[in-house]
C-alpha cells in the first residue's frame, strides 16, 4: 500500500493553490497519495471530508487565487483569539482529529496557514499527530519568516488600488484613505504606501496623533499639492493606544474611505508568491521522508536571492507563534 499524506489550508490568500499542486506532484514523483481535507481543520472532523488529489488535475492551479479544499476560520478548532492570544483545544476535538488520521493511514499533514493555523498544528502536534506548518498569511507577521507566501501578491494588489486612487485624489483635490489589511503589523501598508506613493502612511508600531496629519496636510497644501493619500493599517491606532475604525469628516475637505483588502485575498498570485510556494514541496517532502516521520516542522522562507526554503523544529516554532513580526 502506497504511503498516503494529508494537507489542509488556513484562511485563503494568493499562492495556497500553487503549495497544493507542488505538494501532490512531490509525493506523486515519489509513489505517495495525498488527500485534501475540505473545510480546514473541520475536515478532520466527524463526518471526514476530503478529496484524493490527482496531479494530473494540478496544472490549473498555479495561477489561482484562494484555495481548492476550502477554509473555515470558525468552528471547534479555533485556538487564536487575539493579538498574541490563544487558547487550548478542548482533548476530545484533538482526540477526535487524531482518531481519524489514524484511520485513513496518514504518514503525516500538512498545515499551510497563518498564526491561527499553525497554533492548532502545534497543538495537534503535542498531542501525536506528525505535522509540517507551512507559514502563509498576507499580514508576513510570522516571525522567523523573512517574508509569508501571500504578502508580495497583498503588496502588489495595495499598490495597483494607491495607484488608482491618485488621479482621482488629484483630480477632485480630495483626501482620499485607503485602509489595507495586516492585523497588528504594518508590513503591507509600509511597502504599498512607499511603493503606490502614498504621502501619509500609519501602521500600527507607531502611535499617530491628528494633529500630525493635518499639518501634514496642511504643508503639501502649501507646496501647492491640493490632495494627499492617505495609507492606514487596519490595526493603525492613536496615541493612547485606541484602535480607529471610524473619524469624523472634516469641514473644509471631501474625505472618502476605499477598503478593497478582502479581495486580495482571491487575486492571482504573484510569480514570487507561486515561487515559494512551489519551492515550500520541496522542503515539505524532505520532512515527511523522515524515517520515522517527523514529529513537527515548520518551513522558514529564507532571505536571499535563492528565496529557499529551510526547516525550523517544534520547539522554535512554538515560541514564535504566538508572537507577532512587526514591520
Amino acid at each position: 500500500m502506497a504511503e498516503r499524506i494529508g494537507i489542509l489550508t488556513g484562511g485563503d490568500c494568493p499562492g495556497l493553490n500553487a503549495v497544493i499542486r507542488a505538494v501532490v506532484k512531490s509525493a506523486t514523483r515519489v509513489g505517495w497519495e495525498t488527500i485534501g481535507f475540505n473545510g480546514g481543520y473541520e475536515g478532520l472532523l466527524d463526518p471526514v471530508k476530503y478529496q484524493k488529489l490527482d496531479y494530473r488535475e494540478m496544472g490549473a492551479l498555479l495561477t489561482s487565487g484562494g484555495t481548492v479544499l476550502g477554509t473555515s476560520n470558525r468552528g471547534r478548532f479555533a485556538a487564536k483569539t487575539g493579538h498574541g492570544e490563544q487558547h487550548e483545544i478542548p482533548r476530545e476535538i484533538l482526540d477526535e482529529a487524531k482518531r481519524n488520521f489514524d484511520a485513513l493511514g496518514l504518514r503525516a499533514l500538512i498545515c499551510a496557514g497563518g498564526d491561527g493555523s499553525l497554533t492548532i498544528a502545534q497543538q495537534l502536534f503535542e498531542h501525536g499527530m506528525p505535522v509540517v506548518g507551512v507559514p502563509k498569511t498576507i499580514d508576513n507577521d510570522l516571525e522567523a519568516t523573512a517574508m509569508t507566501f501571500g504578502f508580495d501578491s497583498a503588496v502588489a494588489c495595495a499598490t495597483d488600488a494607491l495607484d488608482r486612487l491618485h488621479t482621482t485624489a488629484a483630480s477632485h483635490n480630495r483626501v482620499m484613505v485607503l485602509e489595507v489589511m495586516g492585523r497588528y503589523a504594518g508590513w503591507i501598508a509600509a511597502h504599498a504606501g512607499i511603493a503606490g506613493g502614498g504621502d501619509i502612511i500609519l501602521i500600527p508600531e507607531i502611535p499617530f496623533a491628528y494633529e500630525s496629519i493635518c499639518r501634514k496636510i496642511a504643508e503639501r497644501e502649501a507646496m501647492g499639492r491640493q490632495f494627499t493619500l492617505v495609507v492606514v493599517a487596519e490595526g493603525a491606532r492613536g496615541k493612547g493606544g485606541v484602535f480607529v475604525t471610524q473619524g469624523g469628516a472634516a469641514a473644509d475637505r471631501e474625505t472618502r474611505l476605499g477598503g478593497w483588502a478582502q479581495s486580495w485575498r482571491r487575486s492571482s498570485p504573484s510569480a514570487r508568491a507561486r515561487r515559494r510556494g512551489s519551492l515550500s514541496s520541496a522542503t515539505c517532502s524532505g520532512a515527511v521522508d523522515q524515517r520515522p516521520p517527523i514529529a513537527c516542522c515548520a518551513l522558514v522562507l529564507a532571505p536571499g536571492p535563492s528565496n529557499s526554503c529551510r526547516r525550523a523544529n517544534s520547539a522554535i516554532w512554538s515560541r514564535c507563534i504566538p508572537r507577532t513580526q512587526l514591520a
